[in-house]
C-alpha cells in the first residue's frame, strides 16, 4: 500500500493512502485516524514500512545526527531534505533515514533556514555564529533564572532580587531575569508572586505587601525622612495670657489644636481656638516644606502611621503640655447669656499649654448627666462645660441635626500581632465639643481669606460631591458658606498652606501662595488623600478579619444595608451574604463565616437566620 510523509500543523506525520483524487489524498494514520491531506503537503512517498514505529525510529536516528556536521556538508544553495539525506548516508536513503534528516533540519532553524515544504538552505556562517552566541546567552540566563528561583524557594533572597523586590512586585519588567525567576518560583508553588514570597518568609504578609505598595506608589524617597536642615526658632511673639488645654486620643502625638476660655471685664467670654503653627518654624522654601508638599498628609492605619513631617518638626510644633508654643489663634468673643458670637480675632502668638486632656478620661466625666448638673468634675470642668454649650449653639446655627444614637466609631489597636477593636458611640459631649469648634475655625478662616481676596484651599461640597479647590465655595453638608481646612497643619499640607496665608493676612504681609500654585496642589492633594484613605480602609478590613480569626468567631449578628449587603455588629465590616431572603434595610440577621481570604480581604458569609429577639 502506498504510504506518505506529510506536514500537518507544523509537524511531520505518516500515513497510508486510502485514495487520491485531484489535489487531495485520503490518508489513514497508524492509530486509525483519517485525514484529508493536500497533495502539496506531501513530502515523501514510499511503501512497505511498519508505520506504528516509523516516526519513533526516525526521531531516534535524527537525534544521533550531528547538526554541525550536517551544516558543514550541505550545499550553500537551497536543497531538498531527501537530497541531503542521500549525501549524508552515502546511499539511497531509506524512508526512515530521509525522514530523520527532515526532522533534524526542522529541529535546528538556527543552522538551516526553511525555504518551502521540505526545502532548506544552510545559514550563513556569520549568522550561525550570532545565533549560537544568542542561544548560549539564553542558556546561561536560564541557568541564572533557575538558580535564583531555587534560592527563592528556599526562602533566600538573591541580592539582585532583594534590591528590586518592590519593583518586581508592583511594576515589573517581565523580560528581566529577576522577574522570570520570581515568576518561575511562584508558578512552581502554585501561588501568585506576593503570596509565594510571604509563604517563604520574604514578605511579612498582606500588611507588609500593601505598605510596600503604598510606599512604591506615593513615597519615591522611601517612608523614612532624608536628613534636612533643622527648623528655626519662631519669630519673637507675644505670649497669650491664657491657660490652654488640648483634647486628643491617648496615642496622639501630633497635637494640632488646643482651647482656652477667659472671662473678660465686661462679663463676656473669650474662647481661644489655638492651632499649632509649623509654618512659623520653617519657611515656604525650606526642605521640610518640600517634604510636606510631596507627602501631603499623615497616613493612619491600624498599628502605625506615616507622618507628613519628621519627628523633629512634629516635636517642635506639637502643643505639648508645659510649653509655650507658637500658634495661630482664633479668639471668639461670645455673649455670656445667649452664647451668641459677638466677634472674631486672629492672632499669631505663643500659647502656654497647661494640659493635654485625653478623650478616654474625659468620656468618663464629661457626661450628659454631669453637664446637666453644672460643671463636670476634674480639671477645666467649667471651661469644658462652656465649650460644650457653645458647640451645641454653633451646631444649631449651621442647621445640623443631633448625631444618630446608633452611629459609632471604632478604634483599632495592634500589638504583637493581636488586634483589639474598641467601639465608641458618636455624638458624645467630647466629640461634639471638638468637632464643632474645628468646623467653626475652618469655616471662619475660610471666610476671612475669601473676603480679603487671599487665595486658599477650600473643601467644597455641592450635592454629594466633595472636592478640594482653590475657589471659595460652600460646604453644603456642613451648612457653612466657606470651609478651608486650617486646623491640622502638622498633619495635612492643605492646612499648612492655608496657615501660611492666614499668618500673612494677620501680619499684613504678602501671602506666599498664589491661586495658581494652590490649584496645582488641590488635585494632587485630592488624589493622595483618597489613596491614603483607601489604604487605611483596606488595613482596617484586614484587621477585622484577623480579629474574627483571633476571637474564633464563627457567626455574628448583622444589620441589613440593602439586598445581600450587611454590616456586622461591633465591627466596621460590610459583607455580602449568600442565601439571604428578601429583607428590609435595618433588619437584623445572623450570618455564619467561611474561611477568610486575607490577601483579597474577603470574608465569605452565609445567612444563618434572624438575629435573636427578632
Amino acid at each position: 500500500m502506498k504510504q506518505v510523509l506529510f506536514e500537518e500543523d507544523g509537524a511531520f506525520r505518516v500515513g497510508t493512502v486510502l485514495s487520491e483524487a485531484g489535489g487531495a489524498l485520503q490518508v489513514e494514520a497508524a492509530h486509525g485516524k483519517r485525514s484529508k491531506v493536500k497533495a502539496t503537503a506531501i513530502l515523501l512517498r514510499f511503501d512497505g514500512q511498519p508505520l506504528s514505529s516509523f516516526m519513533g525510529d526516525a526521531q531516534a536516528q535524527s537525534e544521533a545526527i550531528d547538526r554541525q556536521f550536517l551544516w558543514e556538508v550541505c550545499s550553500a544553495q537551497e536543497f531538498g531534505f531527501a537530497d541531503l539525506a542521500a549525501d549524508y548516508f552515502g546511499q539511497s536513503p531509506s524512508p526512515v533515514q530521509a525522514t530523520a534528516v527532515a526532522l533534524a533540519l526542522h529541529a535546528n532553524p538556527m543552522y538551516f533556514y526553511r525555504r518551502g515544504r521540505g526545502r532548506y538552505q544552510a545559514a550563513p556562517a556569520e549568522n550561525l555564529r550570532a545565533a549560537l552566541a544568542g542561544a548560549e546567552k539564553k542558556r546561561r540566563q536560564q541557568e541564572q533564572v533557575d538558580a535564583w528561583a531555587a534560592s527563592l524557594a528556599r526562602g533566600e533572597t538573591p541580592e539582585e532580587i532583594a534590591t528590586h523586590l518592590d519593583t518586581l512586585l508592583f511594576k515589573p519588567d517581565k523580560m528581566s531575569l529577576p522577574w522570570r525567576a520570581l515568576e518561575q518560583a511562584a508558578a512552581a508553588s502554585g501561588n501568585p508572586p506576593a503570596q509565594f514570597l510571604a509563604s517563604v518568609g520574604l514578605l511579612q504578609g498582606p500588611q507588609d505587601y500593601w505598605l510596600r505598595k503604598l510606599a512604591f506608589d506615593r513615597y519615591p524617597g522611601g517612608l523614612g525622612f532624608p536628613k534636612a536642615p533643622s527648623t528655626g526658632s519662631p519669630p519673637d511673639l507675644a505670649q497669650a495670657a491664657v491657660e490652654a488645654f488640648s483634647i486628643d486620643d491617648q496615642d496622639t502625638t501630633e497635637i494640632d489644636d488646643a482651647f482656652s476660655v477667659t472671662r473678660q471685664s465686661d462679663g463676656s467670654w473669650r474662647v481661644g481656638i489655638h492651632i499649632a503653627a509649623p509654618a512659623l518654624l520653617f519657611g515656604d522654601g525650606h526642605p521640610l516644606e518640600a517634604l510636606a508638599r510631596e507627602r501631603l498628609s499623615t497616613v493612619y492605619y491600624p498599628g502605625g502611621k506615616i507622618t507628613m513631617l519628621p519627628e523633629s518638626a512634629v516635636a517642635g510644633s506639637t502643643l505639648a503640655a508645659g510649653r509655650a508654643v507658637a500658634a495661630v489663634s482664633l479668639y471668639v468673643v461670645i455673649d455670656p447669656d445667649t452664647l451668641d458670637v459677638r466677634s472674631h480675632e486672629t492672632r499669631v502668638e505663643r500659647v502656654p499649654i497647661a494640659a493635654n486632656l485625653r478623650t478616654g478620661e474625659l468620656e468618663s466625666r464629661l457626661t450628659g448627666e454631669a453637664l446637666a448638673a453644672g460643671s463636670p468634675p476634674g480639671p477645666f470642668g467649667a471651661e469644658l462645660a462652656l465649650l460644650w454649650h457653645l458647640a451645641r449653639k454653633l451646631r444649631a446655627a449651621r442647621g445640623a441635626q443631633e448625631e444618630r444614637a446608633d452611629r459609632v466609631d471604632y478604634t483599632f489597636r495592634v500589638e504583637g500581632g493581636r488586634v483589639s477593636i474598641e467601639v465608641r458611640p458618636r455624638g458624645s459631649p467630647v466629640d461634639t465639643l471638638v468637632a464643632e469648634l474645628m468646623i467653626h475655625v475652618n469655616a471662619t478662616w475660610g471666610r476671612v481669606l475669601a473676603e480679603a481676596g487671599v487665595p486658599g484651599l477650600y473643601r467644597n461640597q455641592r450635592g454629594a460631591k466633595t472636592r478640594m479647590e482653590a475657589e471659595p465655595g460652600a460646604h453644603e453638608g456642613l451648612g457653612v458658606t466657606h470651609y478651608a481646612w486650617s486646623s491640622s497643619p502638622i498633619r495635612r499640607f492643605a492646612d499648612l498652606a492655608n496657615q501660611r496665608q492666614i499668618i500673612a493676612l494677620a501680619l499684613g504681609e504678602a501671602p506666599p501662595h498664589t491661586r495658581e500654585a494652590l490649584e496645582a496642589v488641590a488635585g494632587r492633594f485630592e488624589e493622595a488623600y483618597e489613596a491614603y484613605g483607601e489604604f487605611q480602609r483596606q488595613l482596617e478590613r484586614y484587621w477585622c478579619l484577623r480579629f474574627i480569626a483571633q476571637e474564633r468567631l464563627g457567626e455574628s449578628d448583622a444589620t441589613v444595608i440593602r439586598d445581600e449587603l450587611v454590616r456586622l455588629a461591633n465591627l466596621p465590616l460590610v459583607c455580602r451574604v449568600t442565601g439571604m431572603p428578601s429583607l428590609a434595610p435595618g433588619d437584623r440577621v445572623r450570618v455564619a463565616f467561611g474561611e477568610a481570604d486575607y490577601w483579597e480581604t474577603h470574608l465569605p458569609c452565609r445567612y444563618a437566620g434572624r438575629a435573636e429577639g427578632v
